[in-house]
């Protein structure tokens, strides 16, 4: 009987183990399946929160519906009763002490249509006159491994990249969009340039898709996206799971793999999936020639804050789910979501409830990283008094600190995982990198990689 070690219980390792173990049941393969969690619960940047009538994520805060692998696993884990979609609404970028609307015909700040562009109140003419050269410039040396934004640059100007686009951009991907790739960012834009000659064009003649993508575009449960991790607990009736154990040690012995675990246990396992934090999965195999590899990914860092007030939402001074923060902005968060009116089931009685969002990309992160709790809230007090003049104390609050946790895909982030793999095969035979540090940082990518991890095992155990 093999054995089938996965280490880290968030969305990526419960889903490789859950696809196994239906293929082990299916097919009748014998497998013993093993999930060690360093943590005292499973579900690792997912974890609910509940405080009062308000219901808050600590980490991720909803999953993208329209990738094609997310309602079919809904479905198969009995959850489609639980299931919430977001509100749709208008978003802010908040610029020169205003709240001004990012054009609804544009994704990501990126216009669809040339009326978008025009009606833009974040632009000057001048900047909205420059970004025309996309209709004219038709340089073809840019590849989906180029940067996202000298390509936009490129195409559109300064001026709407740093006002409109960039803010976007850098709200959905943590890092600078110069170090951050076309293939991970919107790989897209580069066929519409090719195949229509503009991006706003090729983009206008798909709008229908993103429009459709907009409405009911995340999903959620009624009592939080720790539903999922629970549902997945309960039905891995099959593996053994660990939690509260980590990986301190991984040594190869001929076919098989001795693993030292932190509460003085061993085990010999025939393959290992690392779904960890990649500078994890580098601690324990701790071999010196794949460091300078691993020291290619890289990784942010965010504090998030909730407060939750005994007012309610109609004290919002306008009709959206929140706003990002330009860089000439007078307040100091990065961005601010309404979680309220965006997500209906977070707060009975529709009270407001607001989530606060400081990037380590942000100038003042370290002095903020080093502040007590309630120091923090004082900060964000002082950001919503100031962009929605809300004067209110708030009821509760919950504050979340990811430290270097946050994976950044640089421009060389495919060459090294790509590298690695390469490495693993020679050094570690059936070891395993899986996870958002390497193959996608959304939970519907997680899932995905989990399902595709799976199918990696049982090709090299068959």
């Amino acid at each position: 009987m093999k054995t089938v070690l996965v280490v880290g219980g968030g969305i990526t390792g419960l889903s490789t183990i859950y696809y196994l173990q239906k293929e082990n049941r299916e097919k009748n393969l014998g497998l013993r399946l093993v999930l060690v969690e360093a943590n005292d619960y499973l579900g690792g940047k997912i974890h609910t929160v509940k405080k009062d009538d308000f219901i808050m994520e600590t980490g991720a805060d909803s999953i993208v519906a329209r990738n094609k692998n997310v309602l079919p696993f809904v479905k198969e884990l009995n959850l489609e009763e639980e299931l919430v979609f977001n509100a749709t609404g208008t978003s802010y970028i908040h610029t020169q002490k205003k709240l001004l609307e990012i054009p609804k015909d544009s994704i990501f700040g990126i216009p669809m249509t040339l009326e978008a562009l025009f009606t833009s109140e974040l632009i000057s003419t001048r900047g909205k006159l420059e970004a025309l050269r996309d209709i004219v410039r038709t340089k073809t040396s840019f590849t989906k491994e180029s940067s996202i934004g000298a390509f936009l640059e490129y195409y559109f100007g300064k001026e709407i990249v740093e006002k409109q686009i960039a803010p976007v951009l850098a709200g959905v991907y943590s890092g600078n969009i110069y170090s951050l790739t076309m293939g991970s960012t919107l790989p897209y834009l580069l066929d519409y340039k090719e195949k229509y000659g503009s991006i706003i064009r090729g983009l206008g003649k798909n709008k229908e898709v993103f429009q459709s993508a907009a409405n009911k575009k995340f999903i959620s449960f009624k009592k939080g996206l720790s539903t999922i991790i629970d549902r997945l607990e309960e039905v891995l009736t099959d593996a053994t799971i660990l939690k509260g154990v980590a990986v301190t040690d991984i040594k190869k012995e001929v076919n098989q793999y001795k693993i030292q675990l932190s509460n003085g246990e061993e085990r010999m396992v025939d393959t290992v999936v690392l779904s960890t934090p990649h500078d994890v999965a580098q601690r324990i195999l701790n071999k010196e020639e794949l460091n300078p590899v691993f020291g290619k990914l890289k990784n942010s860092s965010n504090i998030t804050m909730y407060l939750s007030y005994d007012i309610s939402d109609k004290e919002l001074p306008k009709d959206g789910t929140g706003f990002i923060v330009a860089g000439d902005s007078d307040i100091v968060c990065n961005a601010c979501t309404w979680t309220s009116r965006k997500w209906k089931h977070t707060s009975n009685n529709s009270q407001l409830l607001l989530r606060l969002f400081y990037k380590k990309t942000n100038p003042a992160y370290e002095r903020l990283n080093a502040l007590s709790e309630e120091e923090l809230v004082d900060e964000a007090r002082k950001d919503i008094e100031k962009s929605l003049g809300i004067t209110s104390k708030p009821k509760q609050y919950e504050v979340t600190k990811w430290t270097n946790a946050m994976p950044v895909y640089s421009l060389e982030h495919k060459q090294a995982v790509e590298k690695l793999n390469r490495s693993l095969e020679d050094l570690y035979p059936n070891v395993y990198l899986a996870g958002c540090s390497y193959y996608g940082v959304g939970i519907a990518a997680c899932m995905a990689n989990g399902e595709e991890t799976a199918e990696k095992v049982l090709k090299s155990i068959e």
